[in-house]
C-alpha cells in the first residue's frame, strides 16, 4: 500500500510539472520549475491542505517502497556490483523523495516550504573537503540514471515489472507507449542537470547547477525552445501517468 500511495504521489507531482511548463508555452501563466513549485501550486488549489497531506503522505510511503528496495533487495538486484549500485540508487531516490515530503510537511506548518536552491545545495557541498569532485560524482551519478531511463524506455522493460494478466489489450498499448515517452523525456532532463552538475564541478562555480526546473529553464532557452519545452513537457506528464501505471499494476511484493 505504501508503495502504491507512493507511485500516485510521485505521479501526480510529474503531472503538474509538465502541465505548469506546457502553460508557460501556451502564454497561459504557468513556470519552468521543479518539485517545489509543483507543490506551491497545489496548496493553492481548493482543499490545497488535504493536497499537500495526501501528497506528503504518499511521498513518505514511497520513501520507504524505495528503502526497502535498497536494504532487503525487493527487486532481486543481487550484490554484485551491478546490483549493489542499483541499489544504492534506490536508497538515494528515497532520501530524495523523503526531502520533498518535508517540504510538503513545512509548507502545511507555513515554515518557508523550500529548503534551498540547487545551487545552494551545490555551493554547501562544495564548501567542504572532497565536495567538488563530490559534485563532479553525483553529475555522473544523473548522467547514469538518465541513460537507464533512455534505455529503460527504449526496451520496454518496464514491463517485467506489472501484471500484465490484470491489463486488458488496450491498456497494455497505450500503458507501454506512454511509459516509453515518459521515461525517454526524463532521461533526457536528468542528463541536461548532469551536466550543469559537471560544469559547476569543473569550473568550480556552484551558480552553474540547475535542478530539473533549471533544466527546463535551459530546454526553453534554445533555438525552438517553446516547441522543445512543449514535447518536454508532454513527455513528463507522460512519466507522471507511467507513475500512475505503477501505482495501479506494478508488482511491489517485498
Amino acid at each position: 500500500m505504501a508503495a502504491r500511495c507512493g507511485y500516485t504521489a510521485k505521479g501526480m507531482i510529474y503531472i503538474t510539472i509538465g502541465w505548469l511548463s506546457m502553460m508557460a508555452v501556451l502564454g497561459m501563466g504557468g513556470s519552468n520549475g521543479g518539485s517545489s513549485a509543483a507543490i506551491n501550486k497545489l496548496a493553492t488549489q481548493p482543499f490545497g491542505s488535504v493536497l499537500i497531506t495526501l501528497l506528503a503522505i504518499g511521498l513518505f510511503g514511497y520513501t520507504a517502497w524505495r528503502l526497502v528496495q535498497a536494504i532487503f533487495d525487493a527487486e532481486q538486484k543481487g550484490r554484485g556490483w551491478k546490483g549493489i549500485l542499483t541499489r544504492l540508487g534506490y536508497a538515494l531516490s528515497g532520501l530524495i523523495y523523503a526531502g520533498i515530503a518535508i517540504n510538503c510537511v513545512e509548507l502545511l506548518l507555513d515554515s518557508g516550504g523550500s529548503s534551498g536552491s540547487t545551487a545552494s545545495h551545490t555551493r554547501e557541498i562544495m564548501s567542504h573537503p572532497g565536495g567538488i569532485v563530490a559534485i563532479f560524482l553525483i553529475g555522473l551519478g544523473f548522467l547514469g540514471v538518465g541513460l537507464r531511463q533512455i534505455w529503460r524506455g527504449w526496451q520496454h522493460s518496464y514491463e517485467k515489472n506489472w501484471h500484465l494478466n490484470e491489463m486488458t489489450r488496450m491498456q497494455r498499448l497505450i500503458a507501454a507507449n506512454v511509459s516509453r515517452v515518459g521515461l525517454i523525456a526524463r532521461g533526457v532532463v536528468f542528463m541536461i542537470v548532469a551536466l550543469f552538475l559537471c560544469l559547476a564541478a569543473i569550473n568550480t562555480d556552484p551558480s552553474d547547477a540547475r535542478g530539473l526546473g533549471g533544466a527546463l529553464a535551459a530546454v526553453a532557452e534554445q533555438p525552438f525552445g517553446p516547441w522543445l519545452l512543449g514535447l518536454v513537457a508532454m513527455g513528463l506528464m507522460a512519466y507522471g501517468s507511467y507513475c500512475l501505471v505503477n501505482a495501479r499494476f506494478r508488482n511491489v511484493d517485498a
